[in-house]
């Protein structure tokens, strides 16, 4: 009987110390994970704002595209000269 219970004793600490290390994995991935997953979302939204920062402060590239883009639609005016502004019907 008391075989029995000397192996018995380390079967039982080996399967509780198995489960605990289970489960502390367990919450570790879901840590990993979810701070992954908030990596990849800040670094869409830095593209994003790279994205919106690189055109809104090139007025070269600006111009640029818009030549390209609306050749006969925009054209230079001062601002002392804008007193309307009279949209095209499409």
């Amino acid at each position: 009987m008391f075989k029995k219970i000397l192996i018995f004793i380390p079967i039982l600490i080996l399967i509780i110390s198995t489960t605990f290390t289970k489960n502390s994995t367990k919450q570790l991935d879901k840590k990993i994970f979810e701070t992954l997953e908030n990596i990849r979302a800040l670094e869409d939204i830095y593209e994003l704002v790279l994205l919106d920062y690189n055109y809104l402060t090139s007025p070269n590239k600006l111009m640029e595209y818009s030549q390209f883009y609306f050749e006969e639609d925009l054209k230079k005016k001062e601002i002392l000269d804008l007193k309307t502004i009279i949209f095209k019907n499409e």
